[in-house]
């Protein structure tokens, strides 16, 4: 049997470079599209945030009848929710236009999610209009809601 002399056995320079730029460019490809998907999972704590206070606005409207003079986070008996922060805290709630018939509220990106800026902020009004402030131009109210 003949002995393997040294430099026969391991890898070469030329290998491992080629290894690393082959993870480089996996890399390269695979984290954008991980968080991408990552910001798109938190979008559901804005939406479902959102949904929830326009229950709580319509509760408001019943007990009031009118939207005026609701607010959040106040400390007042006028509240509807006793914290702006969503479940998760990736939204801030307000209420951003309202009167007696009408209102619009509106989750604003806080926290790791200020990086979604393909949809922006969540809004939604009290005819069940879901739409998007600060957001990209080619985002769609399908594709962000």
């Amino acid at each position: 049997m003949k002995k393997q002399r040294a430099r026969d056995s391991g890898f070469t320079l030329l290998e491992v470079l080629f290894v690393i730029a082959i993870v480089a460019i996996l890399a390269a490809i695979a984290i954008p599209a991980y968080q991408s998907f990552v910001i798109e999972g938190r979008r559901a704590d804005g939406q479902t945030a959102l949904e929830n206070l326009a229950n709580l606005m319509e509760r408001y409207y019943q007990d009031n009848n009118t939207y005026a003079g609701a607010t959040i986070a106040t400390g007042n008996a006028s509240d509807v929710l006793s914290s702006a922060t969503s479940l998760q805290g990736f939204y801030t709630l307000s209420i951003t236009a309202q009167d007696a018939m009408t209102y619009t509220i509106k989750a604003a990106r806080a926290g790791p999610q200020v990086d979604d800026t393909f949809c922006g902020d969540l809004t939604l009004t009290s005819a069940s209009i879901r739409g998007m402030v600060n957001n990209d131009a080619d985002a769609t109210v399908a594709r962000c809601w």
